[in-house]
């Protein structure tokens, strides 16, 4: 059966978006076929997959981190065009968001996007986690690098102090695939691991993970 990728993709499995959240996500698709013949955000290969790749695979970290409190920092590392940022951003509207990306032209798309979609909860920075000196409870982050590198490059950025959100200690999640066991192999922190197919029936996910580390004082 084909799939269909359309924004009734994210509804299917969040139908309690109102009506300000569903928009903002359709916008999304004109939005990035838009800006995708000026600048190479998205993989040629996934048009026409946006929701599914893109939108929906992010939206697995909320998923898993359930509803968030009032005023949750969040910051995506390496965001590249918004992913997971803007979906999430979407999605929380109560949470602050914090997105950096070393490439300009890829910052300046999701700086775009989330103008357009009217976004007033994130803030962008053009260059690396080592130039930011705020704290966040999640840093979130999806196949930028290796996990080891990726704790290494946010670990100073995770506030262990506040507890304003779930019951989850604060940590990264990051969104991985394929053979893990050797890139984990290195990591002296414990690690979660949660299929996205247990939140997600597309076969896109089958080989796709939600990874948390916890960080506790």
């Amino acid at each position: 059966m084909d799939i269909i990728d359309s924004v009734e993709l994210v509804t299917k499995y969040f139908p309690s978006l109102d009506e300000r959240q569903a928009d903002a996500f359709r916008r999304l698709e004109t939005l990035y076929e838009d800006w995708n013949t000026k600048i190479n955000v998205i993989s040629r290969a996934d048009t026409g997959n946006l929701y599914c790749r893109h939108v929906l695979h992010s939206l697995a970290i909320a998923k898993f981190l359930g509803e968030l409190a009032l005023g949750t920092a969040v910051m995506d590392l390496g965001t590249g065009g918004g992913f997971p940022g803007i979906p999430l951003a979407i999605f929380y509207p109560q949470c602050r968001f914090h997105l950096i990306d070393r490439i300009g032209k890829k910052i300046r798309v999701a700086t775009e996007v989330a103008a357009a979609v009217g976004l007033d909860n994130v803030t962008f920075q053009h260059g690396d986690s080592g130039e930011c000196r705020e704290r966040f409870d999640y840093v979130v982050s999806r196949a930028v690098m290796p996990l080891d590198g990726l704790l290494k490059a946010c670990s100073k950025n995770i506030d262990c102090s506040n507890r304003r959100h779930n019951n989850m200690a604060p940590g990264l999640v990051c969104l991985k695939g394929g053979d893990l066991a050797a890139e984990f192999a290195g990591v002296n922190r414990p690690i979660i691991e949660v299929p996205v197919s247990d939140y997600f029936s597309e076969p896109f996910f089958e080989t796709k993970e939600v990874v948390y580390v916890p960080f506790v004082k």
